[in-house]
C-alpha cells in the first residue's frame, strides 16, 4: 500500500496522516453560478462585500471638511489683498512698485514656461500609441484588415430544440462546408441551420433564406465543448488557424460573432489576452481556457478569437455577466481543439478516452463526519468486463485517490483520470472495511462519450434509502 497504506491512512479520523502528501489540484474558481449557454448570459456569482463606515469616521470627515472650507476662505481673502489694484504688498501701506515690476516679469516668464509645458504635453498625447498598437507586433495587420480577412469565415448558427430556438456562432474550417462551433451551442438540438455572411450573396436581391443551409452534426464532444457541423455548400472561405501555444499575455485579441441575435451578426470587439491556462469548471466541465477582455456575449459562443495576424487562436466559449464583472471572457485554445476536431471528422467521436467503468455517488461532508469515513465517491455499479471489475473494485468501495492524489468527488477523479490514455495503468486507492487498498487499474477505451466519464448514479429513492444499506455496516 504505497500512498494510502498502513503508514498513511489506517484508521480514518477525518484527517489525512501527515505522511500523506496529495498532489496539487486545480480547483477552479468556485464558479457556483450558472453558465447558461443557449443565448443567455453566463453568470458567476460573486458579490464583494461593501465596507461600512463607522460613525466616528463620518464625524471626523465632517470636521475636516469644515476646517478645509475655513482655510480656503482665509486664503482667498489674503490673495485678494495681495493682487488688488494699488500694487501694495506690505502691511505698513508702502507702495512696492519695484517689487511689483519684478512680480510682473516673473509672472510673464511663468506664463511662457506654462505654455511651453502645455505644448509639450499636447505633443506627447498626440504621439502616444493606442492600446491596440501597444499590444500588436510591428508586422501586425490593422483591425479593419483582420475583420475583412475573417468575416467571410464566420457564420451564424440557429438551433431548434425542445425548449426553444437558440443562436450561436461558427467558424468555417474548409471550402466544402465543415464548420466548427461549441458543443453547448448544438446540445439537444432537433435541427441546426447555418447562415452565411452577406459576402456570399450573389446580388443585393439575395435573401436570408438563400444564405441559410441545413447543417448535419458530424460529431460533438461535451468534455471539450467542441462540435463539428457540415453544410452542403462549396466555395467557402476557410479561416486560417494559428498556434495558441505562441500566444503571450498582453497581445491583441479580436472577437467576431453574433451577440444576442442575428440582427447583430458579425459584430467585432477588440481587447487583449488577459491570461493563459485558466482552469475553469463550467457546468461540470473542467477545462483549460485563455482569458480575454475582448467582449464576449451570448451568441458569440463558437466564434473565433483572432490574433494580430488574422489567425484563429481560440474558440469563444463563455463570459462572466456584467452583473458581477466586466471584461472577463474565456476561449478554448485552438491547439487543444484541433486533435479533437480531427477525431470528430474522422470517427464522429473522440477516440482513446479512458474509462474505469463504474458509477456511484459522492460522499458528502455530513456523512463523512457522521460515519467517520473519508470523502470520495462510493461505487454503486461496476460494469461487466470493465477496467474496474478486472482490477477488483467492488460495490460499496469508496474511491479516495488516484495516482497518489487525494480526491473528494467523482469530478476530481475524472479530471485526473482524463490526463491518462486508454491502455495506461494507474493506481487507484479505495477505502474498504476500514482499510485503504491500492489497486493497479489498466484503463480501457470508452466506446462512446457517455462511457468516458464516470458518473453519479441516478436514484429515484430518497436520501436515506440511498445510504442506508451501505452505512449499516458501520454499526
Amino acid at each position: 500500500m504505497d500512498n494510502f497504506g498502513n503508514n498513511g491512512y489506517n484508521s480514518y479520523n477525518g484527517q489525512m496522516h501527515s505522511d500523506y502528501q496529495p498532489g496539487s489540484q486545480q480547483q477552479g474558481y468556485g464558479y457556483y453560478g450558472s453558465y447558461r449557454d443557449y443565448g443567455t448570459d453566463n453568470e458567476v456569482v460573486y458579490k464583494p462585500e461593501k465596507k461600512k463606515k463607522g460613525k466616528g469616521k463620518k464625524i471626523l470627515a465632517g470636521f475636516v471638511g469644515v476646517l478645509t472650507v475655513a482655510a480656503i476662505g482665509a486664503t482667498s481673502i489674503v490673495g485678494y489683498n495681495l493682487i488688488k489694484g494699488d500694487g501694495s504688498v506690505s502691511s505698513d501701506g508702502k507702495n512696492s512698485s519695484g517689487s511689483a515690476s519684478v512680480k510682473a516679469s516673473v509672472a510673464t516668464d511663468s506664463s511662457d514656461d506654462s505654455t511651453a509645458e502645455s505644448s509639450q504635453a499636447e505633443v506627447s498625447k498626440k504621439d502616444m500609441p493606442s492600446i491596440v498598437q501597444l499590444a500588436s507586433p510591428a508586422d501586425a495587420m490593422s483591425i479593419p484588415e483582420i475583420v475583412e480577412k475573417n468575416t467571410p469565415s464566420v457564420v451564424g448558427i440557429q438551433c431548434v430544440a425542445t425548449n426553444g430556438v437558440f443562436m450561436g456562432t461558427g467558424i468555417i474550417m474548409s471550402e466544402d462546408g465543415y464548420i466548427l462551433t461549441n458543443a453547448h451551442v448544438v446540445e439537444n438540438a432537433r435541427s441546426v441551420s447555418v447562415k452565411l455572411p452577406s459576402s456570399y450573396a450573389d446580388s443585393s436581391d439575395t435573401t436570408d433564406e438563400e444564405l441559410t443551409f441545413d447543417a448535419k452534426i458530424i460529431g460533438t464532444d461535451n468534455q471539450s465543448d467542441i462540435a463539428v457541423l457540415k453544410i452542403n455548400k462549396t466555395g467557402l472561405t476557410k479561416a486560417e488557424f494559428g498556434k495558441s501555444s505562441d500566444v503571450k499575455v498582453g497581445e491583441v485579441a479580436i472577437v467576431i460573432g453574433n451577440p444576442l441575435s442575428m440582427e447583430l451578426a458579425n459584430s467585432v470587439t477588440a481587447g487583449i489576452i488577459s491570461s493563459l491556462n485558466r482552469t475553469i469548471t463550467i457546468e461540470d466541465r473542467t477545462m483549460n481556457y485563455m482569458q480575454t477582455d475582448a467582449s464576449i456575449n451570448s451568441g458569440n459562443s463558437g466564434g473565433p478569437l483572432i490574433n494580430a495576424y488574422g489567425q484563429v487562436i481560440g474558440i469563444a466559449s463563455a463570459a462572466v455577466t456584467k452583473s458581477y464583472g466586466e471584461g472577463i471572457g474565456f476561449a478554448i485554445p485552438i491547439d487543444e481543439a484541433i486533435p479533437i476536431i480531427e477525431d470528430l471528422i474522422k470517427n464522429g467521436r473522440v477516440t482513446g478516452r479512458p474509462t474505469l467503468g463504474v458509477s456511484g455517488e459522492n460522499i458528502s461532508d455530513i456523512y463523512s463526519k457522521y460515519y467517520n469515513i473519508p470523502k470520495g465517491f462510493r461505487v454503486k455499479v461496476v460494469n461487466a468486463d470493465s477496467a474496474a471489475e478486472e482490477a477488483g473494485i467492488k460495490v460499496n468501495d469508496i474511491i479516495i485517490g488516484i495516482e497518489g492524489k487525494l480526491i473528494e468527488s467523482i469530478e476530481e477523479f475524472n479530471s485526473i483520470k482524463n490526463q491518462h490514455k486508454a491502455g495506461e495503468t494507474v493506481k487507484i486507492s479505495v477505502y474498504r472495511n476500514g482499510e485503504i487498498i491500492d489497486l493497479d487499474v489498466t484503463l480501457k477505451e470508452a466506446a462512446n462519450e457517455d462511457e468516458s466519464a464516470e458518473k453519479q448514479a441516478q436514484n429515484d429513492d430518497d436520501l436515506y434509502d440511498r445510504y442506508r444499506d451501505f452505512f449499516n455496516q458501520f454499526y
